[in-house]
This record gives C-alpha cells, sequence and structure tokens, in this order.
C-alpha cells in the first residue's frame, strides 16, 4: 500500500517538473521586467518618510488591530487618513516584516507596479500575440508617471495592479466560459473600491461592455450573469465603508476627509463628487485651478491671509496643501545648470507664475493641483502630457490601424465584430470614460493619471503592430504609421521644449526625415517585407523622450507625496521628499518626551503634516485635530476640555496653521494656557501667564526655517508661517529652495552632502508656507495648568 502510495507521488512530481520543464519563457518579457524592476526600485533607499502622510498612518496601524482595520493616522486611533485601508494593509503588512523605513512601505507598490507590467503582457497576448503584448508592457513600464507612481506609497500603483488583475479574470470568464471567473473580475473590482474608492468604478463599463460584446451565451443569460456580477460588486464594495459606518462613532476613529464621519459619505463626497464637480471639503475650499475655464484661473495659488482667524471655509482663498517633493515644477525653464558667478551654489529652476505655490513637483510642467485647462485635447496640454501622454497619439491611431486591421474576410458589414475587436472595446471601454473624466474633471493631482496608462499602453501596442503589418503590405491603411509617428515627434518635441530646446528640434526634425520614407515607400518600393529598419528606426526615436522622462525619478532616488516624472527633479537639490517635507524638531521632541507623563498624547496639533514626523519618529500619538489639512472637525470644543481634564492631552503646539476648523479649540488654548517657547540651555519664567525663551530652536541640528542666526523672538511668527526672526522660510515664494550663498562655489561633492543632510534633516520648505509643521515656527501651549 505505502509502495503504490510512494508511486503516484513520484509520479505527480514527475509530471511537475516535466511541466517546468516544458513552459517557454519570453525572454523578452523577462528583459522588459527586469527594466520594470530597476525602474521602479533603483534608488529606492532614499526614499526617506516617502509620503509622510501615510508612513504615520503605516506606524500606527502596526500598533493594533483595531488600527490596522480602520487605516488610523495616529496610534491612538484619534482620526484616520482620507482613504480606505487596503493599500495602506500590504504596506503596514510589510513594514511589519521589514521594519518601518521608507523602501519597506513603497516595496508593495513596487511589486504591484511590475505585476501591473506582466498583466498587460499577459492580457494583450492571450488575443493579438507576443509581439503586440511586448510591445504593450514596455510603453506600460517606460510610462513616466507609472514609474513615479510606483515609487511611492500612495495607493495608484495598488490600485491599477487590481484593476488589472479584475480585467484578467473577467477576460478568463469569457475564454473559458466559466461565470465564476466573472464574479470574481467583479469582486475586485470591489476590493479595489477600498484601495481608493469611486475611482476603482471607472473601469466598470469596459467590464459589462467587454462580457455583454463577448460572452458566447444568449442575452438572458448575460444578464443573469452581470446581474449576479453586481451582486459580488456590490457585497465586496460595502463590506468595509458599512462596517466603519454601522460602528459606533466613539469605538472607532473619525473618519478623515468626510464632513460626517462616514466612510460612505467620504466614499462618494469628497473623494467622489467633489473631484468631478470641485472641492468643496477635505481641504477647505475649491483651490483655484480647479475646473479652470482658462489658464489664467490657475495663476494664483498663493495660501489665504494668515491674519484671518475665521474658520469658514472659502473657495477662493484655500491654504495650501502638502507639497510631496522638494523639487520644483520648472514649466518654461530648463534644467538649472551650475552657475559661472562666484559665490553661487548651481541655482534651483523657479516654478512658473502659472504654478503658483503649489509646484508639487510637477517634473514634466505642471503643479500639484495645475491640471490644465479642461477640454477635449486636456490630457495633451503640458501640465498632464509629459506625465501620460508621450505615446498617446499611437495609441489613437492604434485604435483605427487595429480595427481595420482585424476584419474578416467574410465579414458582411465592416463595422462587425471579430473576437480581436471585442478586446479592443475592453480597451477602449476603458481609455475613454477614464479619458472623459480627466478632461472635464475640476479636482485631481496629475498623478492620478496612470489610471490611463494601462489602456494605452494596450492600445498603442497592438496599434503599432498593425500598423506595422500595414505599412508592409501596403495596405489602404498603410499611412497611419507614418501619419502617427510625425505628430507624435510633433507633440513629444513641443513637450521636450520647455527643457531642451536644442534636442526638441532635433527630435522634431528626426521626426520628420525618419517620417518620409514612411510616407513614400509603399508607392515605391516593390517589396516591403524585408524592409524593417524604418518602421523600427522610427519607434526608437519616439521612444527616447518617454524613456528619459522614465529615467529622472529613478536616477533622483525620489519617493514623492506628489509624485512625477521630468528633469526638474534632478535639477533640484535634495531628494525625494514626503508629504509636507515637515522634520522633528529635537529640542522640542525632548521637551514633550520628559514632560508627557501619563498623557495619552504626546501633544495635539492642528493638521497630519505637522503630526506625521512625530508619529513615524516617536511611534507615540499624536493628535491632528483637524485631520490631513487642518479642515476636518473631528474634535468640539467639549470633548477637547474633557481630554485636557483627564490628562490624556497635555500639550498643544501650534505649527503655524490658521484658518482650519478648530479655531474655537484654539482660541481657548491661547486663552488659558500656557505659551512655552523651548530652547536648548534653559526655561525662564516671565510673570506673565507664558514661560518665554531667548535660545536657539533646533530642529535635527539646524535652525528652524533655515536661518543661521538665534532667533530673537521664536514665538513671534507661529500664526504666519514664518521663519523665526521674521524670515521667509527657505523654500522661496515659489516652494523652491533658495540659492545658498558664500565666497565659494560648492563642489560636487558637497553638493551630495547637502541633498543627503536635507533628506534627512530638513526644515520645511515654503511650500509649507501657511500650513504649519515643525520645520516652521511654531508656538508650544502647556495646557496641564487650566484645570489646577
Amino acid at each position: 500500500m505505502e509502495s503504490k502510495d510512494l508511486r503516484r507521488e513520484t509520479r505527480r512530481q514527475n509530471k511537475f517538473f516535466d511541466k517546468l520543464r516544458n513552459i517557454k519563457y519570453d525572454y523578452w518579457l523577462i528583459a522588459i521586467l527586469i527594466l520594470a524592476a530597476f525602474l521602479y526600485a533603483w534608488n529606492i533607499w532614499e526614499a526617506g518618510e516617502a509620503n509622510n502622510f501615510y508612513t504615520a498612518a503605516i506606524v500606527s496601524m502596526t500598533k493594533s488591530f483595531k488600527n490596522f482595520w480602520y487605516a488610523s493616522f495616529d496610534p491612538a486611533g484619534f482620526i484616520t487618513v482620507d482613504k480606505p485601508p487596503v493599500a495602506l494593509w500590504f504596506m503596514t503588512i510589510s513594514a511589519k516584516i521589514f521594519g518601518v523605513h521608507g523602501w519597506s512601505v513603497v516595496l508593495p507598490s513596487i511589486l504591484f507596479g511590475i505585476g501591473s507590467v506582466y498583466l498587460i503582457y499577459n492580457l494583450v497576448s492571450k488575443r493579438f500575440g507576443k509581439i503586440p503584448a511586448r510591445i504593450a508592457a514596455l510603453i506600460m513600464t517606460l510610462t513616466p508617471i507609472v514609474v513615479a507612481d510606483s515609487r511611492t506609497n500612495n495607493m495608484d500603483a495598488t490600485l491599477v495592479f487590481f484593476l488589472l488583475l479584475s480585467v484578467w479574470f473577467v477576460q478568463k470568464a469569457v475564454l473559458k466560459q466559466q461565470q465564476r471567473f466573472l464574479w470574481i473580475g467583479f469582486a475586485l473590482v470591489g476590493f479595489s473600491f477600498n484601495i481608493k474608492m469611486l475611482q476603482a468604478f471607472m473601469i466598470l463599463p469596459a467590464l459589462y461592455l467587454y462580457y455583454w460584446l463577448s460572452a458566447q451565451v444568449n442575452w438572458k443569460k448575460k444578464i443573469m450573469h452581470l446581474s449576479i456580477a453586481t451582486v459580488f460588486l456590490a457585497v465586496f464594495t460595502l463590506i468595509w465603508p458599512l462596517s466603519v459606518d454601522m460602528t459606533n462613532s466613539s469605538n472607532r476613529p473619525y473618519e478623515g476627509g468626510s464632513e460626517t464621519n462616514s466612510a460612505l459619505e467620504l466614499a462618494f463626497g469628497y473623494n467622489g463628487t467633489q473631484r468631478l464637480l470641485g472641492q468643496t471639503t477635505g481641504t477647505g475650499g475649491a483651490f483655484p485651478g480647479m475646473g479652470n475655464k482658462s489658464s489664467k484661473s490657475s495663476e494664483s495659488m498663493t495660501p489665504p491671509s494668515n491674519k484671518s482667524t475665521s474658520g469658514k471655509k472659502s473657495s477662493n482663498n484655500a491654504p495650501t496643501p502638502p507639497s510631496g517633493t522638494k523639487k520644483a515644477s520648472s514649466k518654461g525653464n530648463p534644467p538649472a545648470k551650475p552657475s559661472s558667478k562666484k559665490g553661487n551654489a548651481p541655482s534651483i529652476p523657479s516654478g512658473n507664475k502659472k504654478q503658483g505655490t503649489m509646484t508639487g513637483g510637477g517634473g514634466g510642467g505642471g503643479g500639484a493641483f495645475n491640471i490644465g485647462t479642461a477640454g477635449p485635447f486636456r490630457l495633451l496640454q503640458k501640465e498632464l502630457g509629459p506625465q501620460i501622454s508621450w505615446l498617446m497619439l499611437l495609441a489613437v491611431f492604434g485604435v483605427i490601424s487595429s480595427y481595420a486591421y482585424f476584419r474578416n474576410s467574410k465579414m458582411k458589414k465592416w463595422y462587425a465584430l471579430t473576437p480581436q475587436r471585442k478586446e479592443l472595446w475592453l480597451w477602449l471601454g476603458w481609455l475613454v470614460p477614464v479619458g472623459g473624466f480627466f478632461s472635464v474633471a475640476s479636482f485631481f493631482h496629475p498623478y492620478y493619471t496612470i489610471m490611463l496608462a494601462p489602456a494605452m499602453a494596450a492600445l498603442a501596442g497592438i496599434g503599432i503592430y498593425t500598423m506595422i503589418k500595414q505599412w508592409r503590405e501596403k495596405s489602404l491603411w498603410s499611412m497611419l504609421l507614418p501619419i502617427s509617428i510625425l505628430t507624435t515627434s510633433i507633440l513629444q518635441a513641443w513637450y521636450l521644449n520647455d527643457y531642451y530646446p536644442t534636442l526638441s528640434w532635433i527630435l522634431l526634425i528626426a521626426g520628420i526625415i525618419i517620417s518620409i520614407p514612411l510616407f513614400v515607400l509603399p508607392w515605391i518600393a516593390i517589396k516591403l517585407k524585408n524592409k524593417r529598419v524604418w518602421p523600427i528606426t522610427a519607434l526608437i526615436i519616439v521612444m527616447l523622450a518617454p524613456t528619459w522622462w522614465s529615467l529622472t525619478p529613478t536616477l533622483a532616488g525620489s519617493s514623492d507625496g506628489i509624485p512625477s516624472a521630468g528633469p526638474s527633479l534632478l535639477s533640484s537639490v535634495g531628494g525625494g521628499g514626503g508629504m509636507g517635507n515637515s522634520q522633528v524638531d529635537t529640542t522640542l521632541l525632548k521637551y514633550l518626551q520628559k514632560h508627557q507623563g501619563n498623557a495619552e498624547y504626546l501633544f495635539a496639533t492642528d493638521d497630519s503634516s505637522t503630526a506625521a514626523p512625530y508619529i513615524i519618529k516617536t511611534g507615540e500619538a499624536v493628535m491632528a485635530m483637524g485631520g490631513f489639512n487642518g479642515t476636518d472637525k473631528a474634535i468640539t470644543l467639549k470633548q477637547f476640555k474633557k481630554l485636557v481634564k483627564e490628562g490624556k492631552v497635555k500639550y498643544y503646539y501650534s505649527g503655524g496653521k490658521t484658518g482650519g476648523s478648530n479655531n474655537q479649540i484654539v482660541n481657548w488654548i491661547k486663552k488659558h494656557a500656557k505659551k512655552v517657547t523651548l530652547s536648548s540651555s534653559n526655561i525662564q519664567t516671565n510673570n506673565s501667564s507664558s514661560v518665554t525663551v531667548v535660545s536657539k530652536t533646533k530642529s535635527n541640528g539646524q535652525m528652524s526655517g533655515g536661518s543661521t542666526n538665534p532667533p530673537s523672538n521664536p514665538s513671534s511668527s507661529s500664526n504666519t508661517g514664518s521663519a523665526p526672526g521674521g524670515n521667509a522660510p527657505s523654500g522661496g515664494p515659489n516652494g523652491n529652495l533658495q540659492k545658498p550663498t558664500g565666497k565659494k562655489k560648492l563642489t560636487k561633492k558637497q553638493l551630495k552632502k547637502m541633498k543627503k543632510s536635507m533628506k534627512n534633516g530638513q526644515p520645511g520648505q515654503g511650500q509649507n508656507s501657511g500650513q504649519g509643521g515643525p520645520g516652521q515656527s511654531g508656538t508650544l501651549y502647556d495646557l496641564s495648568s487650566i484645570y489646577k
């Protein structure tokens, strides 16, 4: 009996190894995946804290299952981040295994980014073969915003992977004619909803249309199958938000970003309709540039004057959101070159006026909120195009070519469907609704356009293959190849001109020169079967610029809260930064830890940009009363007084943030609490109700705000966002670093050292002006004496 079992097991093992030996590897795919791994992972150890808003949440989520389930921003479970928890779950697991580091919290995004490249290959190869699949996978790999997003701990790379996985299951349901794969596919869309909410539903039209066109069953069964799939979609969509909303609010954190402490309201409000119609909550008002009718509307993005203490929200004066990068966006300016003047370090490109203070890293010319002018060509404009649209015209012409190429000779009508055409409708069903949303939406970041990358890559990959085929066969459609190459070259030269004017002309001339034989040869050559060199050369030419753009985040080691790609990443002093780039004030931290006592919170503050670095540094609870941007109504004055009376909150730190939703609490604190200004040497007590110190305030060994002299009055600028002594923060008015001055020109070694020090401990940048954060001047208030 035992010998039979042994033989059976041996046969199974032999079959398994036979299958392994018979696997045919696509070495081109392996090379593309290695390239993706390099682009997404190289230099990721320079990530620092990555997006520290989410990194702080990851630290908190490692503390307890409750924090893990709700995506609590702080270890005490006071308030959540403004997104669902699923993407953060993967990052938290990684952090639990490897510890909390910049690279460990980004690792899931890297893996999901590589996985998306493979899924594109797999999905395209099923109907179109390996060559189009390789081209599509390569385009996906080399799309600049895909590289930038895959190097952060934002949710976008994770979302795209699971949406592609859902498409893979729906395609399998069609090919295998098995309903269970359809249900899994729609369940994964519901799962993806809990990654970034309604953004996941953008591909639903594609899935419904594709199954309706492709399933080999009658229309009644199609309706039944899709109805059951929709039930799975609803269940997996609602399981988490309902679990939140049905839990007593006293037993869970406040739902950050929501108006009513509701996950469903967050999904359909702040993360839903407001993205389309324009921001009205969550960030405190509609930012200029959202839903802009003309480019002029985005010219002024200056935060409101901090003189106003009103808690009212205004659509005209929105607070400056934290930028996710130290890089300066430099639309219209070439990358900075070392100055030849004595005494100056290499200059940093300044932001274009159009971007105001919200540069946000737009390596391609757009800032964090600069999304161009709404309209049918918005995606091709310079604000968004350099991140996503380098090869968009190849996808557009490729659709026409592919639809014509995959025509069956037995078809009676030109629009009849073949299996390949049905697949084209899948990708068109993805591209058109998503592209339509970004063309008209009033509020989104440029890096959200990663949602277009899979469909664009698939259609461009298939289209390039069919256009070359038609050209070599002298088809009536053979002119699509030279037209697409010429128009793509013109578009790319336009994008390139802002940074490399000479190279843009070279690219344009090269595109024109290579297009001439592509136009002419079909009409004069007897045979085109062996003339592959012309289309291949043309493709290499149009791939050069996007490849360089995609390399910039990798070379810069960026892992930004507002991801972007472009040469400005390489020309800026400082590497990848977290959201807001605020750093820990060591003197403040030592004082708080020494005097915290039994208080539950290390301190309370206005918003997450001030709290996040301290949570990451210490793992202790810091209360961000107003959530992400200080505008959440997460706590009332009565509730705050109770916490103070119970000794749970002993200190409040004002990081320069004003105009949030907690002015009533702040005014009460300023009226009754003692004001403490920290010193590296001693603390002096005046007869007044405040504790005053005249000395240096350290921030990781540096002066606050980058000042080289001790501030004369460290607390004087707490409500203005300026640096001690009345000096402006080191970031400058456009969110760019000011040029260091001195008698000697900095060497490359000194610049490298400066870059490293700024990653590890640079005080807040000018992009934080008016928002707060420990890098700026702030005021500490002692609340413990109020009820004594």
